[in-house]
């Protein structure tokens, strides 16, 4: 049985591509009433490691793009970027499966978003994570 993404997920185009997320992806956003944003992915054997689970760096990238996308609405056009990240591992996440990553805005300030989120899959909580983003102002 196919896994498919629940509605209201899209691609995040409107600031551009990121080549690395691109081939690591596909990741989706899809807004929240809280004003963030959830994230998600299909996890397939790509993003596996050895062991058949998924990998590690795969989860912290998809983390990264968690955190973007839990701050969108904070960002400018001119986006920003990660000053510190931290992450958790709680267990092995699963190939064939719907990933999503959820959080919440603890802080902001003129130059900086403080965030905290999690990756699970359905009711199974996979990693933790938490960042600092550093707006970058036009010049």
């Amino acid at each position: 049985m196919a896994v498919e993404l629940p509605e209201g997920y899209e691609l995040w185009s409107d600031m551009g591509h990121d080549p690395f997320e691109d081939i690591v992806g596909p990741f989706y956003l899809k807004p929240q009433a809280d004003g963030t944003h959830k994230s998600a992915f299909i996890s397939e054997a790509k993003h596996s490691n050895m062991g058949g689970m998924l990998h590690g760096g795969l989860l912290m990238t998809f983390a990264d793009y968690a955190l973007f996308a839990i701050a969108r609405n904070y960002l400018s056009e001119t986006g920003g970027v990660t000053l510190s990240f931290t992450s958790e591992f709680i267990a092995a996440g699963p190939i064939g499966a719907l990933i999503e990553a959820e959080g919440e805005i603890s802080k902001v300030t003129g130059s900086m978003i403080f965030i905290r989120g999690k990756i699970f899959s359905g009711e199974r909580t996979i990693m933790t994570f938490s960042g600092i983003i550093k707006k970058i102002r036009a010049r």
